[in-house]
């Protein structure tokens, strides 16, 4: 048996505004609603199903593995939006990205403080 995620749940305070933002950054599909959800579909047939969440939340995190070309389209977009963003997940490096394993990656916040992370190769991958 081959055990694979199939969907994730994402707590929001407007999942219209979160879905939003994760499929603008990342350039991927407009997000599309199912029961109470609105469902945003990875590359991978994983779904991040975005929900109102009526109560507090933690915060989450999420680390999108993409292409060197996606990296530079969605940096490209963190950086148009003028959105804080930083090397490492303690946030001491502002303003910066790392080159783990000879790729790059960088972290985020999204509008309801889930810490986002792009990169362009797994960790422990090797590379550097």
């Amino acid at each position: 048996m081959t055990v694979q995620l199939n969907h994730t749940i994402v707590p929001a305070r407007d999942k219209r505004v979160s879905a939003a933002f994760l499929t603008e950054i990342l350039g991927l599909a407009s997000p599309v609603p199912f029961g109470h959800f609105l469902t945003v579909r990875l590359d991978n047939d994983v779904t991040l199903d975005f929900i109102d969440s009526p109560t507090e939340f933690r915060p989450m995190h999420l680390a999108f593995l993409v292409s060197e070309a996606e990296f530079d389209e969605s940096f490209g977009r963190i950086r148009e939006r003028k959105l804080e963003y930083w090397a490492d997940p303690q946030r001491q490096h502002p303003g910066e990205i790392n080159r783990h394993d000879g790729g790059r990656g960088v972290y985020f916040l999204d509008p309801d403080g889930h810490f986002l992370e792009i990169l362009t190769r797994p960790y422990g991958s090797g590379g550097g």
